[in-house]
């Protein structure tokens, strides 16, 4: 159960209605601060909408860190998300089997954006290595995109773990088809 109660439109000033109309319970616990749900969403739909960085890397990048960091609210909504940029069940089978240090048999760049975002989420910046692989695929402000999406992602898993946020029934079916590991190394 979450730990601030949610808002709805009837809690919130006129101009700041349009927070919650999504019905998400981020944007509901999120609308207790409307400015700072503005910023957050700012840049959130920024990566997502106006980036040029190729969507199905994105959000590759985005389902390995809220796997690793093992947030249901996220992942749940990623799963979900995802699927309309061509990310596979077996793409989601992959980030599995990488994060358990396995051959997943991804392209390169595929596996150098997973080992990004788990060397990001583990060890808070990249080997020079996995960097260098970035670089050789993409372009510079791709290479900042993808960081921006991975840094983004590792603040909100740690907002929504800490305001313990509940999974929409309509994402559960997400996380039973696929769940986390027992154990992520």
């Amino acid at each position: 159960m979450a730990r601030l109660p949610y808002l709805g439109a009837a809690d919130l000033d006129g101009a700041d209605k349009d927070i919650v109309k999504s019905g998400m319970n981020l944007h509901r616990i999120l609308a207790h601060s409307p400015d700072a749900a503005r910023c957050f969403s700012g840049l959130a739909r920024h990566l997502r909408f106006d980036s040029s960085l190729d969507a199905r890397l994105r959000e590759m990048a985005i389902l390995q860190t809220v796997y690793m960091t093992k947030s249901a609210y996220a992942y749940s909504h990623h799963l979900q998300l995802s699927r309309n940029v061509g990310v596979t069940d077996n793409d989601v089978k992959a980030i599995e089997t990488e994060t358990a240090v396995g051959d997943s048999g991804l392209p390169d760049l595929d596996r150098a954006v997973l080992r990004a975002a788990r060397e990001m989420t583990d060890e808070r910046e990249l080997a020079d290595a996995t960097f260098d692989t970035l670089r050789a695929h993409l372009s510079t402000a791709h290479v900042i995109d993808l960081l921006m999406v991975i840094a983004l992602y590792n603040s909100a898993v740690r907002l929504l773990g800490t305001l313990e946020l509940d999974v929409e029934p309509a994402f559960q079916t997400e996380l039973d088809a696929h769940p986390f590991a027992k154990e992520i190394t």
